[in-house]
């Protein structure tokens, strides 16, 4: 145990993934070339009004209810006034004084539950990005993402560790791609992690001074930002030193956080009512039918895998995490009619393919129905289990067809009597000796003569079919004996 404790507070930030922009009309879609999804509105031109997307509103309240917080009823927006090259406005609209939602939590298992809670979430538009070329020591502005719709999550102080966070963040992310407001890709910058970090002596209940780290693009730059600033604030204030209140951005190359800038107070922001755009005013109507549309949410759905499908916890964990994963199970639970059937292939098969192949669940080409289809043909005896895992493959790897791909590489079992009996027929006078074998006791010798029929049919025989069809041969020989 050591003898300081890291205190971490999360904001989130997080495109919504709604096909227009927070306050005017212009497209939010990712990689277009730069400036190219720019108006009036969102470059901040005299006399240009915004108007709230609808769209961005139902998102905010779905995502309120689903980490648990009271909605707001009468919310606004307000300025938060600074200047940046990249905020043409001069301030970004956001929600200071009452933001759609207060006072939620989402609860992570580290293995025991802990209660993470949501001081607020608001809306806001983002800013632009500034492109940093250091071979020319230039810097361009892209305004496209200017007025690109966000929420921001805040959460309390209640993080202890960096394990914590990843938890949270993983259950986070789960959690808004399965409600559909966002694809959550950091990669792409929909999902922005800042983390405000204090140390304290252990058993104090005093915050120490806080610094906010930015630029973690990945939940692993998270995990490592807190154990180095951790560190180095420990460091500091057992030498008798003090931190400062800052914001550090994190070098992903060095692993270390570099001081940015001080870190602003909210006064400093000379924060005042967004005059051009209205009270929103939220109706308990308006509350009940997002609820209604709230899809089930992944704790519940590993909940009802276990209690009503019959899968083992840790199965169900896994089906649960991803909306694509839970997607494709339930369809193929449904079509081939066998959950623990559709479990084991997806646990086994598709979650291999997934690893070999770096592809993450969200990114699968396969469609939903191929896998049930697949075990069908499997479980139907039309197709070798081996045949089955080929098929997958070709589903997961090319988007192929279960059935055409069957034909076209020739993988049906065969399952005509005429034709097994055939080849039946023909083993046993190639095999004189092996017959003439098992006729006078040597019972063993019927796994030889069944290998030979499987081999003389290149391995696509039906094998309960083939093994039939010998053992009918073989009493008929006896018989004749």
């Amino acid at each position: 145990m050591t003898d300081h404790e890291t205190v971490v507070g999360l904001e989130v930030h997080v495109e919504l993934k709604t096909r227009s922009k927070i306050f005017c009309s212009c497209p939010t879609t990712f990689g277009a070339p730069p400036n190219a999804h720019i108006c009036e509105v969102c470059a901040g031109l005299p006399g240009a009004l915004p108007r709230l997307n609808k769209k961005v509103l139902d998102y905010a309240i779905m995502t309120a209810l689903a980490l648990n917080c009271e909605v707001t009823r009468e919310s606004r927006f307000d300025r938060k006034n600074y200047f940046y090259p990249d905020l043409p406005k001069g301030y970004q609209i956001s929600q200071l004084y009452a933001p759609i939602g207060r006072n939620g939590f989402l609860t992570i298992d580290l293995p025991l539950e802990k209660i993470i809670r949501i001081h607020e979430l608001h809306m806001e538009d983002d800013a632009g990005k500034l492109i940093h070329e250091g071979s020319s020591n230039r810097t361009k502005i892209d305004f496209s993402r200017c007025g690109v719709p966000l929420l921001e999550i805040v959460t309390e102080p209640d993080f202890r560790s960096s394990e914590e966070v990843v938890a949270f963040l993983t259950r986070l992310r789960t959690m808004l791609r399965f409600i559909g407001v966002s694809d959550c890709k950091m990669q792409e910058g929909s999902l922005r992690v800042d983390v405000n970090l204090s140390v304290r002596a252990r058993g104090d209940e005093a915050l120490g001074t806080r610094t906010e780290m930015k630029n973690l693009s990945s939940f692993r730059a998270v995990s490592k930002a807190i154990e180095y600033e951790s560190s180095r604030q420990w460091e500091i204030v057992s030498n008798g030193g003090t931190i400062e209140r800052e914001t550090r951005r994190w070098d992903e190359e060095k692993e270390q956080s570099f001081s940015m800038r001080k870190k602003e107070d909210a006064a400093e922001y000379k924060y005042f009512t967004e005059p051009d755009i209205p009270e929103i005013l939220v109706t308990e109507k308006k509350i009940d039918e997002i609820r209604s549309i709230l899809p089930e949410l992944p704790k519940e759905k590993c909940r009802r895998y276990i209690e009503k499908m019959h899968l083992p916890p840790y199965d169900a964990g896994i089906l649960s995490a991803s909306r694509e994963t839970a997607e494709l199970f339930e369809k193929t639970a449904e079509i081939c009619g066998d959950p623990k059937e559709a479990s084991n292939w997806i646990m086994g098969d598709l979650m291999k393919l997934l690893n070999d192949t770096g592809t993450l669940p969200e990114d699968m080409k396969i469609r939903q129905d191929s896998l049930g289809k697949i075990i069908l043909m499997v479980k139907s005896g039309k197709i070798s289990r081996a045949a089955g895992k080929e098929i997958l493959r070709a589903s997961f790897l090319e988007d192929a067809v279960p059935e055409e791909y069957a034909d076209e590489h020739d993988l049906w079992l065969i399952s005509d009597p005429k034709i097994l009996e055939d080849a039946v027929a023909r083993v046993l006078k190639e095999n004189e000796k092996a017959l003439t074998e098992y006729l006078s006791g040597k019972t063993k010798n019927f796994q030889f003569l069944l290998g030979q029929a499987m081999r003389l049919t290149r391995g696509k025989a039906d094998p309960g079919a083939l093994r039939t069809a010998l053992e009918t041969a073989l009493s008929r020989k006896k018989d004749e004996a």
